[in-house]
């Protein structure tokens, strides 16, 4: 937030909730490269995409977890793709409910989006089967 200005109640419930899904480390990552131009965007997608929708009650993380994975897949977020892939270690979503989000983009985004998105998630899971291993 603006260091004048103290947060909303809105970025406050979307930084714990972008803590609890990202993790710690990624999210003070993200806060330790802001600067002054993308300050407005680091609020926007705080208090918008986890203050408001990730924090709403209808839809477990998990979820929401198995959702974002199928439409960042489908836009070809390959960066993206990569970092809820590695989240769902904090959300609940099992590899298996990635498997199955995918084969639904193959059918409705198609299958070079699908087989790509495999291709990211199976490199995530095996840095993160390696991290654990450690």
């Amino acid at each position: 937030m603006n260091e004048t200005a103290s947060p909303s109640e809105r970025y406050r419930q979307g930084i714990a909730t972008r803590r609890a899904v990202l993790g710690d480390a990624h999210v003070e990552r993200a806060i330790a490269a802001t600067t002054e131009f993308d300050r407005p965007f680091q609020e926007l997608i705080t208090e918008a995409a986890w203050g408001h929708v990730w924090s709403r009650p209808a839809l477990t993380r998990r979820e929401r977890s198995i959702v974002t994975i199928a439409l960042l897949a489908a836009l070809g977020q390959d960066d993206e793709v990569a970092m809820h892939v590695r989240a769902t270690a904090n959300t609940g979503a099992t590899r298996e409910d990635i498997c199955e989000a995918l084969l639904h983009v193959a059918i409705y985004a198609g299958v070079p989006a699908a087989n790509h998105a495999i291709k990211i998630a199976k490199q995530a899971f095996a840095q993160m089967d390696a991290e654990k291993a450690a």
